[in-house]
Formats: structure tokens, C-alpha cells, sequence
């Protein structure tokens, strides 16, 4: 009896977290797509604002209408999108709308609620109807109820969803502003540094911390919420240790992964190392709070989202005079996390075996664990793998290969400039692009992407060739597939 208890709480907490990833994985969806418009505001709020690097009296006026219209309205366009395409769109951005225009602050938080509801509201109906419209009215019906039910659901987000959503967010702020001043916040890494392990870091940046940082950017130039969970100094700090008390691949491998990591901003490639040794969880905790207190402490922010959390995207997004704040901060948490993960792994004898089956266990199970951050299955528990070593696969050369990941950015673009190199190193004439695995043409005919996103790909794009990459820097699989071209 006592097992069945056990086995019950372990599928409810693995249901929980499941629910949650997949949760964050949606918010994510809305806002990743919208990081370049978040990110000109940003850029056009540090010059042309009162205390920013070029004030302007002219172009200043540019700055409330994106942030209270343009970019709440792209948020509800691309949750409504995610909901039900392109009609799901438009009326998830009509909804929005709604929710704008009774609110004095912006709407961030309101366009991912009012979009997505936009976009069910059309499918259900679309689903009420399906099979049911005679021949020749399907585009009269089609347009009168996406413009009826806009109308409506516009109307339900100016009269009742609107105060709502101002009474959370306003309560969110409050709580955020007592946190902050009771010297709070730096403990804050105790649920961002583990949660980014989990694949939860979705869930906080972008639906929680980034609508905050944006209402206090409106109100104080520059917010400290932007650095909690994009700061890349806890994780190289981790690197670090890895590169001079590590051993075997892991010791190896870790000096590229400090580059993709801190300069290129995917931090997702440290989490193999701690994975491999759970202790040194306790290095990014400390170094996370560290970097929170030092932030605090000299006034540091930033202006918007930097995303990816590359040390160019933290300076980039620095305001006039906020460099050096911001700087301290991430060194004090790199430095921090280098001392304690240090003395982990010296202290850890196991550390004298470590090969490279261990690292690539780890690097397994970080992409099992995001594959269930997205709500999918791991290709152990769905269809058969898909290989580049299948004898049947043909050796006509394609005129295009995209590289596809979650949401076509960074490790996307990361596989797609290996490749391109070694496509070039071979003497072939193939275009390569990157993509978001959803964005796929149906009529792709090679894809490159992640064990973990294969099934999804074949899906999107059937009649594709499907090459799957367990690690972006393993070259293997770029020359293994290229060599079937070589005459």
C-alpha cells in the first residue's frame, strides 16, 4: 500500500511539473516571436528618453504608444496564433485591444490572456460549424465571425477583463515593490537557478518578471527584474570550474561552452554539468543571490529583455551610466559560483571517473527534461528514431537544409552556422537557414533539429529527411551526413 502512496505522489509532482513547463513553454511562444519589437523599444527608451543617451524631445513620443499599443497588441496577435493560426491572430489581437484601451498601464500580462482566449473563442466556433456552411459561403461566414466575435470579445476585455487584469497586475508591482524593499529580492535565486534546470525559466522571465520589469521601466527608466534570470555570471562561473578542476570530457568540453554560454548567451548549455554533479545546484544558488544583492545594492537595471542572456545583450540594454552596476553584478555571481563549485568538484572523488558516457547521460537527460518543458514526448516513448546512419536515405543533394529548434533562435542558429561551415569545407552549394520547428515549410526537404523535437518536425514537414543532433557542438553528425555527398 505504502508503494502505491509513493508511486501516486511521484506522478502527481511529475504531472505538476510537467503542467507547469508546458505552461511556461505557451508564455514563452507568445513572447519569444515579439523579443525584437520589446528590445527597439528598449533601444529607442535608452536614447531618447529625458535621462537617456540622446534626449529628444520629438522622438520621445514614440515611446508610450509601442509600449501601451504596438507590443501588447503583437503579444494577443501571436498567443491567438498559437491558439488557432492566423484567424486565431486576428482576433486573439482584437481582443487585446479591448483590454488596452480602458488601461492606463501596459498591457503585457493582458495580451497574453486576451489573445489566447481570442484565438479559442474562433475555434470553437470554427469547430461548431465545420461541415455544417453550404458551398460558396465559406468566406462570408468566415469573415463576419471573426469580426462579430472580435467585436464581442473586444468588448468583454474593455468592460470586465480590463480591471481585472490591472488589479493583478498593480498587485503583482506592490508585491514586487515590498519584496524589494525589504531586501528580498536577492533570494529570488532560489527559485530562478533551479527552475532554469527544470526548463521553468520561461514561466518566470517572460510571464512574470518581464511584464514587471516593463511597468517599472515606465516608471523609473531602467528595471532590476531583467537581470534575476538573464544573468549569465552564475553559469559561467560553473563553467569556469569545469575547465580547471573537471576531468575528462567534461573538462574538455567546457571551454566551448563557456564561449556558447557567456558570449552567445544560451545558457541552456551548462545544465548537462550540473546535472552531472546536482551539488553544484548550491553554486548557482549562491551565485545567483550574490549577483541579485550586488544589483540591488548599486541600482542596477536594464531598459528591456535581454535575450538571449549573452554578456553583449546585458551591455547592450544597459542605460546611460548603468554599464559598470551591471557588470559588478555578473562578476560578483560568476565569482561566487567558481568558489563554491570549486570546492564541489575537488572535494569529489568520483570526479576521477568521469568519461564521456557520463556527460552525454547528462546532455540526454537535459534534453528529455526540454522536450517535457514543451509538452512532448521523447522519441524513447513516441515514434521510431529517426537517424542520419539509415542505409535508405538518398544521396541526392539538397537545395536547402533548415536547422529547427523550439523557438528559431538561439541553438537554431547555432547548428545552422556549424553546418554552413562545414557544407562550405566540403565544396557543396547548399542554402542553410534556422527556424522555429512550427514555422516549418511543409515542403523542407532535409531538417536538422534535437532528438527531442524530431517527432514534431515530421509532423510539421512529412515529406523531410529528419537528422537528429543530440549536441549541437558534436561535428560527427555534420560530416557523417555530409559524406554521403563525397564522390
Amino acid at each position: 500500500m505504502s508503494n502505491v502512496k509513493v508511486d501516486t505522489v511521484a506522478n502527481n509532482r511529475s504531472s505538476f511539473k510537467a503542467g507547469a513547463q508546458k505552461f511556461g513553454g505557451f508564455m514563452a511562444g507568445m513572447i519569444i516571436p515579439n523579443i525584437g519589437a520589446i528590445l527597439a523599444w528598449g533601444l529607442i527608451t535608452m536614447f531618447v528618453i529625458p535621462t537617456g543617451w540622446a534626449p529628444n524631445e520629438t522622438l520621445v513620443q514614440m515611446v508610450d504608444p509601442m509600449i501601451k499599443w504596438l507590443i501588447p497588441i503583437l503579444v494577443g496577435f501571436t498567443g491567438g496564433r498559437l491558439v488557432h493560426g492566423i484567424r486565431g491572430g486576428v482576433v486573439g489581437a482584437i481582443a487585446t485591444y479591448g483590454i488596452i484601451v480602458g488601461s492606463s498601464i501596459p498591457m503585457i500580462l493582458g495580451g497574453m490572456m486576451m489573445g489566447p482566449l481570442g484565438g479559442w473563442v474562433i475555434k470553437s466556433f470554427d469547430k461548431l460549424v465545420e461541415g455544417k456552411i453550404r458551398t460558396g459561403f465559406e468566406m462570408l461566414v468566415d469573415t463576419f465571425s471573426a469580426g462579430i466575435l472580435g467585436a464581442l470579445v473586444s468588448i468583454f476585455s474593455f468592460l470586465i477583463a480590463e480591471p481585472i487584469v490591472t488589479a493583478i497586475s498593480t498587485t503583482l508591482g506592490n508585491i514586487a515593490k515590498v519584496v524589494t524593499e525589504a531586501g528580498l529580492l536577492p533570494l529570488i535565486a532560489i527559485v530562478i537557478e533551479p527552475g532554469k534546470i527544470l526548463f521553468l525559466n520561461n514561466a518566470i522571465n517572460f510571464g512574470v518578471l518581464g511584464p514587471l520589469g516593463i511597468q517599472q521601466v515606465t516608471e523609473m527608466g531602467k528595471s532590476v527584474f531583467f537581470l534575476l534570470e538573464s544573468n549569465p555570471g552564475p553559469g559561467f562561473g560553473i563553467l569556469l570550474a569545469y575547465c580547471i578542476f573537471g576531468k575528462g570530457a567534461a573538462r574538455q568540453s567546457a571551454p566551448g561552452a563557456v564561449i556558447i554560454q557567456f558570449l552567445g548567451g544560451i545558457h541552456e548549455v551548462y545544465f548537462p554539468y550540473i546535472l552531472m554533479k546536482p551539488l553544484l545546484i548550491l553554486a548557482a544558488i549562491g551565485g545567483g543571490i550574490s549577483a541579485n544583492f550586488t544589483f540591488v545594492m548599486l541600482n542596477a537595471g536594464l531598459v528591456a529583455t535581454p535575450s538571449p542572456g549573452s554578456i553583449f545583450a546585458e551591455m547592450a540594454m544597459s542605460p546611460k551610466g548603468g554599464h559598470l552596476p551591471v557588470l559588478a553584478g555578473i562578476a560578483v555571481g560568476a565569482i561566487v559560483s567558481f568558489l563554491i563549485a570549486s570546492v564541489i568538484l575537488k572535494r569529489d572523488k568520483s570526479m576521477t571517473d568521469m568519461d564521456e558516457d557520463s556527460l552525454n547521460m547528462a546532455k540526454n537527460l537535459t534534453a528529455m527534461m526540454k522536450a517535457e518543458s514543451k509538452g512532448q514526448k521523447t522519441l524513447s516513448s513516441a515514434a521510431p528514431a529517426l537517424s542520419s546512419a539509415a542505409p535508405t536515405l538518398s544521396s541526392a543533394v539538397p537545395k536547402v537544409i533548415v536547422f529547427a529548434c523550439e523557438a528559431g533562435m538561439g541553438s537554431s542558429a547555432m547548428g545552422e552556422s556549424i553546418l554552413k561551415k562545414k557544407i562550405k569545407e566540403a565544396g557543396l552549394e547548399i542554402e542553410v537557414k534556422h527556424s522555429a520547428v512550427n514555422a516549418l515549410p511543409a515542403d523542407t526537404e532535409v531538417i536538422f533539429t534535437q532528438e527531442s523535437l524530431a517527432g514534431r518536425a515530421a509532423q510539421v514537414a512529412p515529406k523531410a529527411e529528419i537528422v537528429t543532433v543530440k549536441n549541437f557542438l558534436d561535428q560527427n553528425v555534420y560530416d557523417k551526413y555530409l559524406s554521403r555527398f563525397k564522390k
